[in-house]
């Protein structure tokens, strides 16, 4: 779920609001990783607590190292826009990757234009346009316009591979 500022809370529910900034502390304190991706979304946002981007990759990382898609997605954004820290696209790319392959969408697509643009890992649109695809495939609008811009710029064998690869992916978790 792609929220204010473009971070993503772990649900509707977890997101706690400023007045109960305490009492997502301490669930983050006690290692509860959603809380710990909201105090995460709090610091990057300045929303209850003085912004402050180390923080919020401090509770960001937290949260993605238990296997938070959303965490993992949002310190991948921090990593690869810089928002006051230091740009690291290979950084970036691993928690895109980590949530990519968790299913999340945003993540498919950001891993899809990280790939596309050679930041963070080797140029390979046919790997890009296999992420798009899966992006694509689960509504984003977003990478299905990218998907489209990227396809014209490929051969059709290149294409086909990159179908092949989404599906790929499809059929091996669809299983799980």
């Amino acid at each position: 779920m792609q929220g204010e500022g473009g971070f993503r809370a772990s649900t509707k529910t977890d997101f706690l609001p400023q007045a109960d900034g305490f009492a997502s502390l301490a669930a983050a304190e006690q290692g509860f990783a959603p809380a710990q991706n909201n105090l995460g979304i709090m610091y990057a946002r300045g929303r209850g607590v003085a912004q402050d981007f180390a923080q919020a990759v401090e509770w960001y990382r937290k949260a993605a190292e238990q296997g938070v898609p959303d965490a993992q997605t949002n310190l991948g954004e921090l990593c690869a826009n810089g928002g006051g820290i230091p740009k690291d696209d290979a950084e970036a790319v691993k928690w895109f990757r980590k949530a990519a392959e968790q299913g999340d969408t945003s993540a498919q697509f950001d891993l899809g234009r990280m790939y596309e643009a050679g930041r963070g890992i080797s140029h390979d649109t046919v790997e890009a346009y296999a992420w798009l695809s899966l992006s694509t495939a689960a509504g984003n609008g977003e990478a299905q316009s990218r998907l489209s811009d990227l396809a014209k710029r490929m051969t059709p064998a290149q294409i086909a591979e990159g179908k092949r690869r989404a599906d790929a992916w499809l059929a091996q978790h669809q299983r799980r």
